[in-house]
């Protein structure tokens, strides 16, 4: 499916009239003027999936902010911008086959970062809850408790609870809304199907970040049915090899100047792997 059929960035000339047209001259940047334009890249045409490769510099993740930014989609974390970002998306301008779908989002690292974190930090919270329980359990099952009044009430069930089920049935049936530990791996790729879902756009910034080539190479396949079968359409800027492979996918090398359309297994990045396993070739 194709919702964002192309986006255009103003080119050289119309940042330079910009940029001469600033009564103030004590910025250090213009950020995002100049960054995407370095490569002389003017217009992005997009296929269900669209994939920017570059290192880093190259403009691969101003561009998806910038797409971002224009077509008003969700996201999780904020980002590096600067004064002039507006100035800049509106000067940009872009055609669709047909509206946007409200649940498109750009999904970045520090998205799948924080969820990673904040992940740990209930997991670890929950660990400290099961603590307490198990204290709870055995002053519970072993005390010589007497009820004497109404606000003894409630120490009275957990003792009996404690006498009439094992430990880890009394943490379980009171630790509530348990979350089971995950990898970072697990984790990263938990956000992304559950962020991902039918009949949207969506805006990948190197989403092989804290996965490994495992798990990556699962994520190819998940991102792969849902361009084919669900109604989803990709952007992604990444360098991951198996990312890059990914079957029908444009690709735009951002590194060449001017920006130029390669197949896959034509990148430095991937050409770089296949040399060094070709030279070890004998040890497999």
């Amino acid at each position: 499916m194709i919702y964002l059929s192309h986006f255009e960035f103003p080119n050289i000339e119309q940042e330079y009239d910009f940029v001469l047209a600033q009564k103030r001259t004590c910025y250090d940047t213009y950020y995002p003027f100049q960054t995407i334009s370095k490569h002389n890249l003017e217009m992005l045409d997009f296929e269900p999936v669209t994939i920017l490769y570059g290192g880093n510099g190259s403009g691969k993740t101003t561009a998806l902010n910038v797409i971002a930014e224009k077509l008003v989609l969700e996201r999780d974390t904020l980002y590096n911008r600067s004064n002039f970002f507006e100035d800049y998306t509106g000067m940009c301008s872009y055609e669709v086959t047909c509206d946007i779908p409200k649940q498109s989002r750009i999904i970045t690292s520090d998205d799948v970062f924080d969820f990673m974190l904040n992940l740990r930090s209930i997991n670890s919270g929950i660990n400290r809850r099961r603590e307490e329980l198990f204290e709870d359990y055995l002053n519970a099952k072993y005390s010589h408790f007497q009820m004497k009044s109404l606000d003894d009430y409630e120490q009275l069930k957990k003792v009996n609870s404690a006498r009439s089920n094992t430990q880890s049935k009394f943490i379980r049936k009171n630790l509530m809304d348990n979350v089971r530990e995950h990898s970072n791996g697990e984790s990263a790729f938990l956000y992304f199907s559950d962020k991902i879902q039918e009949n949207a756009l969506y805006l990948l910034d190197e989403p092989e970040n804290s996965l490994s080539l495992e798990k990556q190479q699962e994520l190819l396949k998940f991102l792969e049915d849902s361009a084919r079968f669900f109604g989803c359409q990709f952007i992604i800027a990444t360098h991951s090899p198996f990312l890059l492979s990914m079957k029908g996918a444009k690709i735009y090398d951002m590194d060449e100047e001017p920006v130029d359309v390669k197949k896959w297994t034509e990148l430095p990045n991937v050409r770089a792997y296949f040399d060094f396993f070709m030279k070890h070739e004998g040890e497999f």
